[in-house]
């Protein structure tokens, strides 16, 4: 899952003064080979459950064969109804641990009959790219296979290992992320495609860049009431939906605590000067103070930062009865959370427990593929290299530090006490971003700044 930047709306007047787009020159070559590699990976309709994984699995391979890898440098295997992909780099020490680059080859479900264009017939059209995947996350993929060929292929020799792993389900159960974080447990960090990235303004200009160092647990708890029922004309005290609607008030107006980490004061600190208005203000009465009821009510009640202050639980679906002439005899209402790095989802439960404070329902965590995981700490190294990167196509533009809402496959290596960082190259405007939606796109023009920012990430960090 692709996740952007959403305080756009906030942080877009007081930086237009940046210079406007200035991607780094790039051989015509490796751009029109990053380009039919991305296009010829749309066609392949890598939804889960399906079978085009595999196949998308083995194009890639026969991209870094071509480039010189070894044929077994590049394993394909197969996992849970999908695949796997990892690709290995030799490099001169083997003291080092190697450095690890995650994303994922499958994409979300999209139907033919919905889109302007077939979903899964690439078309470049007014400067775009349009397909499932354009952006999450065939963009990538293409970019990074691109890179790692082309360094191959020049011969480049890496300090330690460079190990490319692609997960098969990442939109699903996340099984084959699982997977690969057990075998690969050992690396010293790892780079995930799937996550950071820039923003544009709508006429171009950059506007800043997000680094992902954390992201929310994302977890679904059902609560399920239930009651004997009985013929509608024979109302009695007992109601399940009138039960549930009750649970649903109590949890409504509950607020978990605010909390803090090195990652979200970095994120209020490079965003204080650059937000405006009332919210800018209530950001630096929070630096000054974390303490401050007032500052951390604002922010709460503003959707682009409450996500940053504290853990949050919203009711989402809810089914129940039976019959229209019939009383309910159960109800479940969903109830997705996003739970702050370091607080355990059964924590959470518990407190979902005692909120809605009713003896008659129960609460279950869902099988929704997701599993607790800590911040990754703001690594000198990383930063550097991403800062460097970064300012080689837009000098001063802010880097942010983000903790991301959505869920990725680098939560299974910081569960396991690995450091993962979203560090995408990729730069959009707000309103290019289809990710998961109709007609979903990507610029033509942001490959060429893509290749040169994963190329330097890996020259300076696989030393």
């Amino acid at each position: 899952m692709k996740t952007k930047i959403l305080l756009c709306a906030l942080i877009l007047p007081t930086l237009l003064a940046t210079s406007g787009l200035a991607a780094p020159p790039t051989d015509p070559a490796l751009h029109e080979k990053a380009l039919d590699t991305l296009k010829k990976g749309i066609a392949f309709r890598t939804v889960i459950p399906g079978d085009q994984t595999p196949a998308y699995g083995a194009y890639l391979k026969s991209l870094l064969v071509q480039s010189g890898f070894k044929p077994d440098d590049v394993t394909i295997t197969p996992v849970a109804g999908s695949a796997t992909l990892t690709a290995r780099y030799a490099g001169t020490d083997p003291k080092k641990k190697p450095i690890l680059i995650i994303d994922h080859m499958d994409v979300v479900e999209a139907k033919a009959t919905d889109w302007t264009r077939d979903p899964f017939t690439p078309v470049v059209e007014n400067g775009y790219v349009f397909g499932r995947g354009a952006v999450d996350d065939k963009f990538d993929v293409s970019i990074i296979v691109t890179v790692l060929g082309k360094l191959k292929h020049e011969g480049w020799k890496p300090g330690r290992d460079v190990i490319l792993a692609l997960s098969g389900d990442e939109e699903t159960l996340m099984q084959t992320a699982r997977r690969l974080s057990q075998d690969l447990r050992g690396v010293e960090l790892v780079l995930n495609g799937d996550g950071g990235g820039g923003l544009l303004s709508e006429d171009g200009k950059p506007v800043l860049y997000e680094v992902q160092g954390a992201e929310k647990t994302y977890a679904d708890f059902a609560i399920e009431v239930t009651d004997p029922g009985g013929h509608s004309s024979r109302p009695g005290k007992s109601n399940a939906i009138y039960q549930m609607s009750r649970d649903l008030d109590r949890l409504a107006a509950y607020e978990f605590p605010a909390m803090r980490s090195e990652l979200t004061d970095a994120f209020f600190r490079a965003s204080a000067a650059s937000t405006p208005g009332p919210a800018g203000e209530a950001i630096k009465r929070y630096l000054a103070n974390p303490d401050n009821p007032a500052a951390v009510e604002e922010l709460s009640a503003n959707r682009d930062f409450v996500g940053q202050l504290r853990t949050t639980c919203v009711a989402t679906t809810i089914v129940g009865g039976h019959a229209t002439n019939a009383l309910p005899q159960k109800v479940t209402a969903n109830v997705n959370c996003r739970i702050f790095p370091g607080v355990a989802s059964e924590a959470v439960r518990e407190t979902l427990v005692k909120v809605i404070a009713d003896p008659s329902a129960t609460v279950t965590r869902q099988n929704d593929g997701s599993i607790d995981a800590p911040a990754s700490p703001l690594r000198p190294d990383v930063l550097a290299a991403v800062t460097k990167a970064v300012h080689a196509r837009y000098p001063g533009l802010p880097i942010v530090p983000s903790m991301a809402a959505g869920a990725s496959d680098s939560m299974f290596f910081r569960a396991l006490g690995v450091p993962a960082y979203g560090v995408s190259g990729l730069f959009m405007k707000a309103s290019d971003d289809f990710t998961h939606g109709l007609n979903e796109r990507v610029p033509v023009d942001a490959i060429d700044g893509d290749l040169a920012h994963w190329e330097s990430l890996l020259r300076d960090l696989a030393k």
